[in-house]
């Protein structure tokens, strides 16, 4: 059996970084576009809430998981959509998860915007990395396409 996925925050990432930049959205400050995920519990069906970086392309809007397959991913699916915050300002959305054929292009945007951030995710992948790189990779990250429901 293959395992998913998954790279376990550390702590400075779970008890600093993650709740600064949470505080920050909740407080209408956007790092370089960040803003709070929040998606209903696929078990519990509270809401669980999670710093992310929306990604615009080509028009359209993409949730990238750079930790893999993590619980917002699990609930995402679950739920079909959830809602992105910052400051009180509340958007509800729909996803879709893209198949792994569709993502080369996507990881290599948000790759680029942010690697300063999240490049350790991605380990041998950059901005410059082939379409057949990323399409072997892709499998591990999830992206999802968001509309506005």
């Amino acid at each position: 059996m293959t395992t998913a996925h998954f790279v376990k925050p550390d702590g400075f990432t779970r008890k600093v970084l993650n709740p600064t930049v949470a505080w920050l959205a909740r407080r209408n400050v956007s790092l370089a576009g960040s803003r709070v995920l929040a998606v209903r519990g696929r078990k519990t069906g509270e809401w669980r809430t999670t710093p992310v970086n929306p990604l615009p392309l080509d028009g359209e809007r993409y949730l990238v998981a750079p930790r893999g397959h993590v619980q917002w991913t699990h609930n995402m699916r679950a739920a079909g959509g959830g809602e992105l915050r910052k400051g009180k300002s509340v958007e509800t959305f729909r996803a879709v998860e893209l198949p792994d054929e569709e993502k080369p292009a996507v990881l290599r945007a948000y790759i680029k915007k942010w690697s300063w951030e999240v490049g350790a995710f991605f380990k041998g992948l950059s901005a410059e990395s082939s379409d057949a790189e990323l399409l072997a990779a892709a499998p591990k990250y999830p992206v999802f396409r968001i509309t506005a429901d």
